[in-house]
């Protein structure tokens, strides 16, 4: 668990290199702000232009660092894009001190038996292959930070499998033995940590489409972002392989 009513300090962000991605809309757009306010430097990743332009406005309206946007659809992007994506951070700003992986593809809940090959492939490319693919090319410039956290975003029923919930809860399941191997594999490189961070329920489009009957009564998706800021800080250091959570697993 996250300790409860963790409030970061001041500054805590202060010129840390900050990746996001799904940075235009629900929990990614309530991070960057947040991480803005406290210091970071923010690279908005996210397919939608107009969305990223909204953030990043209201990052410097807020008097925040300047952040970069870089429009990708982690949908359709080869591995050859993502290599560009890391080359591109390596140039403008050498090092990467965390990535917060909030992009997600969901369509609706439907058993294994009936999902459509195309919605299986598409979600374990935007929720497991990309999330993987970016942090792989982004680990020489998470070690350079000297100090560095990865977090991808999961969800309780990835502990504890649930009916219907198709390649997005596969994918969710996945991630989470990634973290613990890949975190078992950097123990010689302490200064990367890798974790999972379930937020709860939010008032999310993505929420939204899984649960149109009572979606409004979800907290905001800001509920979720202390959590995520303690597990891109110094607080959390030396935290890695574990699962988080905005409530109990």
């Amino acid at each position: 668990m996250v300790p409860a009513g963790y409030t970061p300090a001041a500054g805590l962000l202060k010129d840390k290199i900050i990746l996001i991605t799904g940075a235009g809309d629900g929990l990614g757009r309530a991070a960057a702000l947040a991480c803005a306010r406290l210091g970071a430097t923010l690279v908005l990743l996210g397919r939608t232009v107009k969305k990223l332009e909204a953030v990043y406005d209201a990052i410097e309206a807020a008097g925040g660092p300047q952040p970069a946007i870089y429009p990708m659809n982690l949908l359709g992007a080869t591995w050859n894009e993502h290599g560009q994506l890391a080359e591109t951070l390596d140039r403008e700003f050498g090092k990467l001190h965390g990535i917060v992986h909030c992009a997600a593809h969901f369509t609706s809940f439907a058993p294994l038996e009936t999902l459509p090959p195309k919605d299986w492939m598409d979600s374990l490319q935007v929720n497991l292959t990309a999330p993987y693919t970016l942090t792989r090319l982004c680990l020489p410039l998470l070690e350079r930070a000297g100090d560095a956290s990865v977090v991808f975003l999961s969800e309780a029923a990835a502990h504890d499998p649930k009916a219907f919930r198709g390649a997005y809860g596969l994918a969710k399941i996945a991630l989470e033995g990634l973290t613990r191997m890949w975190a078992k594999e950097l123990e010689t490189r302490p200064q990367i940590r890798i974790n999972t961070y379930d937020p709860g329920p939010m008032r999310t489009e993505l929420r939204r489409r899984g649960y149109p009957s009572g979606h409004e009564q979800a907290p905001l998706a800001e509920t979720a972002v202390p959590g995520l800021i303690w597990l891109l800080g110094p607080d959390s250091k030396g935290r890695s392989g574990t699962s988080f959570a905005n409530r109990p697993v």
